[in-house]
């Protein structure tokens, strides 16, 4: 890679708070494979959210928020009070007419839902049960256009897992902040429940998903196959759901175009905007 290209700097916040988990290491391999495929000279550095008390600064040209486990719900923590002052100084940043670049930050599943409680969008509360597996998203009229998930079919098929779910979206709090709500929970006609907001753009330069778009198809087939995890999914889901699930992730109509797709969209947005504002800027 030529070291005199301008350097790109990704944010990745942890909100794993030290569990194991698959996301991390898919989120880098999706960075890492962006930077070759665009030829960019692009570098990542990981914030311990909950566990450290550490946010990045404004000074990053992309973000990324991990999912996490736990009740989203705020409980007055330090880190959580930290999380919400990046939510608002982002939002701030993006306002000001003196920034010419904005800041792209992309939200996943438990950062989008304290995202989603910050901003009031909807209201955010335990299921009944676990959702856990591949399923079926629609796309809204909104997300039908949206540029992240324009390229997907409809319905499109994402990893889900999730104890919570943002529902009863408050129309004016969207309106008021011009968020827009881009994919909805599988229609489930047989269930008499509100069906959950999977996806909103809160704004043209922030994004959330309550799904897990970096999830790598080839990785969680090496997990799932592992014997204990297929033991622990079979004991409480059911070898039904197992299988649909390795189904799922072996087919590349599925789990792995939405991989392929929304965070990989996200960043080339994100850098076409910014190599945008410094082409026209250095041509003054």
């Amino acid at each position: 890679m030529n070291n005199n290209k301008r350097q790109f700097r990704i944010a990745i916040l942890d909100m794993y708070n030290g569990f194991e988990n698959e996301g991390m290491r898919c989120i880098k391999k999706i960075i890492t494979g962006f930077g070759e495929k665009e030829l960019l000279n692009l570098t990542y550095e990981i914030f311990d959210v909950r566990q450290k008390l550490e946010v990045p600064g404004m000074d990053f040209d992309a973000y990324i928020s991990t999912g996490g486990p736990g009740n989203p719900a705020p409980s007055g923590e330090a880190w959580e009070r930290k999380f919400f002052r990046f939510l608002d100084q982002i939002n701030a940043f993006n306002a000001s007419r003196h920034n010419r670049t904005k800041k792209h930050l992309f939200l996943i599943c438990h950062s989008f839902q304290m995202a989603s409680i910050h901003w009031q969008i909807g209201t955010v509360g335990k299921r009944r049960k676990t959702s856990f597996g591949t399923f079926p998203v629609h796309k809204t009229s909104w997300g039908r256009k949206d540029p992240l998930l324009n390229p997907l079919n409809d319905p499109f098929w994402i990893v889900d897992s999730r104890d919570f779910q943002v529902i009863q979206p408050d129309q004016q709090a969207i309106d008021n902040m011009g968020a827009k709500i881009i994919c909805l929970e599988k229609i489930r006609p047989h269930v008499p429940l509100e069906r959950a907001i999977m996806a909103i753009r809160f704004s043209k330069e922030i994004v959330g998903t309550q799904f897990h778009p970096e999830a790598d198809s080839e990785g969680m087939l090496r997990y799932f196959l592992r014997e204990d995890k297929k033991k622990s999914i079979t004991e409480n889901y059911g070898e039904a759901k197992y299988n649909d699930m390795i189904e799922h992730l072996n087919d590349p109509d599925k789990i792995r175009m939405t991989e392929a797709t929304i965070i990989p969209a996200f960043l080339k947005i994100a850098f076409d905007k910014i190599q945008e504002v410094e082409n026209i800027a250095a041509a003054i």
